[in-house]
C-alpha cells in the first residue's frame, strides 16, 4: 500500500489503535522545559511513579547565547526547579542535541514532543514533531506515549526557480497569503517541490517553522543527502552510519502513488518580494476550507471515565512489547 512520509513514521509508532479513540503514539524523544514540566513532575510524585524512560527525556537547557544575560529571580526559580526535578527522577542533562543557533535537533523518522515553540523547525529533518501542553507532558513522562488523533495530511509543493534575491522568507509570505492563517487547520503538511528542496537547511527549517502560521499541526520534509550531511557536520552521526543507513531511513519518503487529503501546487515564478494580502486563499473555494472533523476527545479530557494518563498506563504491557519489536527492527535511532 502506498503511504505518505507522515503515514510511514506515524504508523511505525502506533502502540495501539481503537475506533473512536485517539492513537497511542510512542514518542522517541521528549524534550522538557522549565515552564511546562513542573506540574507533570508533581503529578508523578503524587502517584509515586518514576519517569518511564528517563534516557529518552531530555531537558532543554538555556541556549549558549543567553549565558551572559542575567536571569530574573523567577527564571532562576524555574531553572532550579527543573534541575531538581531531573535529579530526583534520574534524568540527565547531558546529550542534548542543538544546532549552531541553539535550535533543537532530531533524527529522521523520529517522533518528538516538546512545547510548541521548539518543535516546528524539526520537521525539516524528517521528524514528526508535536507540540504538547502541560497535561500531555505528564502522559509522556509516565508512559513515553502520547494520545493523539491522527491528523489529515496535506502536501504543499512549490516548483520552479525563484527570482534572484528571494528565499524562504518570501516563500513563507506567499504561502501564508495564498493559504490564509487557518487554511491548513487540522492538517500535518509535507513540504516538497524542487524550489523548497533546493533551499539550505536553515531555509527548510524556516519553511517548516511557518506551518502553524497557516493553522497546521506541523510540517515535515523528506530527508535527503543534505539532511544527513547536516547531521554529520553537527557531529551527531558518523560517516560510517551514513554509509549504512538505519533500515528505517531508506523508506522515509512519500510513495509515488500515496494519497494526501489535500494537495496544493504553486509556481515559484509567482512569488515576488514584498508583503502579500492575507485571505486570497486558493482554499476558499474548495473543501479544504471546511472544518476538519474532530473527535469528541480533545486531547485534554477523559476517556470512558479514565484520566488520559491512566488510559495509557493500562497499556503498559503493549508499550513494552512495542519497544522490543521496535528495537529488533532497528528503527530506534
Amino acid at each position: 500500500m502506498a503511504l505518505t512520509l507522515f503515514d510511514k513514521i506515524w504508523n511505525e509508532h502506533i502502540v495501539s489503535r481503537s475506533s473512536g479513540f485517539p492513537d497511542t503514539l510512542f514518542i522517541d524523544t521528549h524534550f522538557i522545559n522549565k515552564l511546562t514540566s513542573p506540574r507533570a513532575f508533581d503529578s508523578l510524585r503524587k502517584r509515586n511513579m518514576p519517569v518511564f524512560r528517563p534516557k529518552q527525556t531530555v531537558p532543554i537547557s538555556e541556549p549558549e547565547y543567553t549565558a551572559h544575560i542575567p536571569l530574573s529571580d523567577l527564571e532562576r526559580f524555574h531553572l532550579d526547579l527543573l534541575n531538581r526535578n531531573c535529579s530526583d527522577f534520574g534524568i540527565e542533562a547531558s546529550g542534548q542535541q542543538r544546532n549552531f543557533d541553539g535550535s533543537l535537533i532530531g533524527f529522521p523518522g523520529q517522533t518528538i514532543v516538546c512545547d510548541p515553540d521548539n518543535t516546528d523547525n524539526l520537521g525539516a529533518l524528517g521528524v514528526i514533531a508535536l507540540g504538547v501542553h502541560e497535561g500531555q507532558v505528564e502522559q509522556v513522562l509516565a508512559t513515553q506515549c502520547l494520545l493523539k488523533q491522527k491528523p489529515k495530511r496535506m502536501k504543499i509543493e512549490v516548483n520552479g526557480k525563484l527570482e534572484k534575491g528571494l528565499g524562504s522568507k518570501d516563500i513563507n509570505h506567499y504561502l501564508i497569503a495564498e493559504i490564509s492563517s487557518d487554511g491548513a487547520s487540522g492538517y500535518f503538511i509535507e513540504f516538497s517541490g524542487d524550489t523548497i528542496l533546493n533551499l539550505d537547511m536553515d531555509g527548510r527549517m524556516a519553511i517548516c517553522n511557518m506551518s502553524r502560521e497557516i493553522g497546521a499541526i506541523g510540517g515535515i520534509m523528506a530527508p535527503d543527502a543534505l539532511t544527513f550531511d547536516y547531521l554529520r557536520d553537527l557531529g551527531l552521526i558518523s560517516a560510517n552510519v551514513l554509509e549504512q543507513y538505519p533500515e528505517g531511513w531508506k523508506y522515509l519518503f512519500s510513495d509515488e502513488a500515496s494519497v494526501f487529503d489535500e494537495v496544493l501546487e504553486f509556481d515559484a515564478e509567482d512569488i515576488r518580494p514584498g508583503n502579500y494580502g492575507i485571505g486570497l486563499s486558493k482554499l476558499m473555494n474548495n473543501k479544504a476550507q471546511e472544518s476538519v472533523s474532530q473527535s469528541s476527545f480533545d486531547d485534554k479530557g477523559l476517556i470512558e471515565g479514565h484520566n488520559d494518563t491512566d488510559y495509557i498506563l493500562s497499556q503498559q504491557d503493549m508499550i513494552e512489547e512495542f519497544e522490543r519489536v521496535k528495537t529488533n527492527k532497528n528503527l530506534m535511532v
